[in-house]
């Protein structure tokens, strides 16, 4: 299966778009009208419009108003990424339209990536109420996106939509991705990647769509999928300083990271690396830090400490939902302590130095000291009473038969041989 395809980062449009008669508002041009467009003045706007300058300079350069020169760059489908000031109008507009528009239609009025416009949204805490309806621009890129093999998050960005968005038009459009493998669902695709940007871990992960009724897939399965579809893909493309500004203000307001992979659409670990380049690091508002995953809830941790101990890690992190590396961490901070990791006691250690003598399973000895077989193995060690070791004695045939489940108290109560066969005194 082919990977996804990365575009450049100056690309913001992936094929043509034409306007169906009437989808545009504004009339077009005709040859007989006396403020027609003459290629000279097309050809100035092109090279202007390349050179990064602002629309009032232009319509300057070439003697025409800035609503006709918008318009004409749009007929054109002249787009691009730019770093030039946002002007109060712009701003005006946004707060405005932002939200009943798609964000494509206002890059198109501005001249600037869909990218742009959302992330200015972004600094100017415009939220949506409603996702606007789809462009036929909007639709025209996602299916050339998908037939070229263009990762999801990069057609998403390229466009101004959430991945989930993006997939799931995807869906209502009967689009199919490239590099989808047979078998596999938009729906089934959709929660998987809607997991995975909580964090969840690609075992966890599986075992979720399982229970859901989905069918059930491996580690291995699950993540060429996602990674054909572009998940946690780094493009290499530019920070932008609205970006930098979003991050900024994520930092001094204590956001949670999780966010903000969405809206970037980048991975944590490049958030991070920004992060660090701009200097933000060690100085987020939170006392717990810059989080990855989902933040825990007051109700999560006193499940924690409630079950902490009281079942294996794996367990717990599948009824919690979280990866087991998230459970022992959060165990950490909260200053829970595993009941496997309490002290040896002296009774403990003559129980060890007993069975080791007395031939009694490693197996046997770890169920009754109520610890995992792991920590009893390494404790032996430590004492010097290995129970791989080949000069230990075996287990008498009279101590073997009859014998119920061993208990402290039982292993006490055999006491050392008094002449220990190949063990120390």
């Amino acid at each position: 299966m082919a990977d996804a395809l990365d575009i450049d980062v100056e690309v913001v449009e992936l094929v043509p778009y034409a306007p169906a008669a009437g989808e545009a508002a504004p009339l077009g041009e005709t040859t007989f009208r006396a403020d027609a467009w003459l290629p000279e003045e097309t050809a100035r706007l092109r090279a202007m419009f390349d050179a990064g300058e602002d629309f009032d300079v232009i319509a300057e350069a070439i003697g025409r108003g800035r609503q006709g020169v918008r318009w004409r760059a749009w007929q054109l489908g002249l787009r691009r990424r730019s770093n030039r000031p946002w002007s109060e109008l712009e701003d005006a507009e946004i707060l405005k339209r932002y939200g009943f528009e798609p964000a494509a239609v206002l890059a198109q009025a501005f001249g600037r990536s869909a990218s742009a416009v959302y992330m200015r949204a972004q600094l100017l805490d415009v939220t949506r109420e409603g996702a606007p309806n789809w462009s036929g621009w909007e639709d025209a890129q996602l299916r050339a996106g998908y037939a070229q093999g263009v990762a999801v998050p990069q057609i998403a960005a390229l466009i101004g939509r959430s991945v989930a968005a993006t997939f799931c038009r995807a869906s209502g459009l009967g689009v199919r991705h490239r590099n989808l493998a047979p078998g596999w669902t938009p729906a089934e695709l959709d929660r998987a990647l809607e997991l995975a940007h909580e964090g969840r871990q690609y075992p966890v992960i599986a075992k979720m769509l399982a229970a859901e009724g989905f069918p059930p897939r491996t580690k291995a399965g699950l993540n060429p999928q996602l990674k054909a579809l572009g998940y946690r893909r780094g493009w290499g493309r530019p920070w932008t300083p609205d970006e930098d500004a979003v991050l900024r203000q994520a930092y001094a307001q204590g956001d949670s990271l999780t966010p903000l992979q969405a809206i970037f659409g980048r991975d944590a670990n490049s958030i991070r690396s920004r992060a660090s380049v701009i200097g933000l690091r060690k100085t987020h508002a939170r006392p717990g830090g810059w989080r990855v995953g989902p933040v825990w809830s007051a109700e999560e941790e006193d499940m924690l400490r409630t079950l902490y101990g009281t079942m294996p890690g794996k367990q717990l992190a599948e009824r919690m939902g979280r990866p087991l590396r998230a459970i022992y961490t959060r165990a950490c901070c909260l200053g829970l302590k595993h009941p496997w990791m309490r002290a040896f006691t002296e009774d403990e250690d003559l129980a060890i130095r007993i069975a080791w003598a007395r031939g009694l399973s490693q197996t046997d000895l770890a169920r009754a000291l109520h610890r995992d077989v792991t920590v009893v193995s390494k404790r032996a060690i430590a004492l010097g009473h290995a129970f791989s070791d080949p000069s230990r004695p075996p287990a008498p045939r009279t101590l073997a038969r009859n014998r119920g489940p061993a208990t402290l108290a039982s292993i006490l109560a055999m006491g050392l041989p008094a002449k220990p066969e190949g063990a120390a005194a």
